[in-house]
């Protein structure tokens, strides 16, 4: 790896720890971090300010929404069963060229 006078992050247990000056001049490795090893937390006068994750990881912790709960919920809805009236709509078709 190459030397950008940059330190590596403190650790505290299984915690990174990166000055803010060092994520920003080596914010790839922070990131790759982020995704192997997990969340990288970047400080700024030694108070923690932002934790960078993994996509992943945000997803998990966000509750990255699919729509399959609303499905699911519907599904096991007592109202399951009911059925709704919707109006057909027509209208005219345009001939397009391709």
């Amino acid at each position: 790896m190459k030397s950008t006078g940059a330190e590596e992050p403190s650790r505290r247990g299984n915690t990174s720890y990166w000055q803010l000056q060092d994520a920003k001049a080596r914010f790839s490795d922070v990131v790759r971090r982020a995704v192997e090893q997990g969340p990288q937390h970047v400080t700024v006068n030694g108070e923690e300010r932002a934790v960078v994750v993994s996509a992943r990881e945000y997803d998990r912790l966000t509750g990255h929404r699919t729509g399959g709960e609303l499905v699911a919920l519907l599904v096991d809805s007592p109202l399951a069963e009911v059925e709704f009236e919707h109006p057909r709509i027509t209208g005219p078709v345009r001939d397009v060229d391709l």
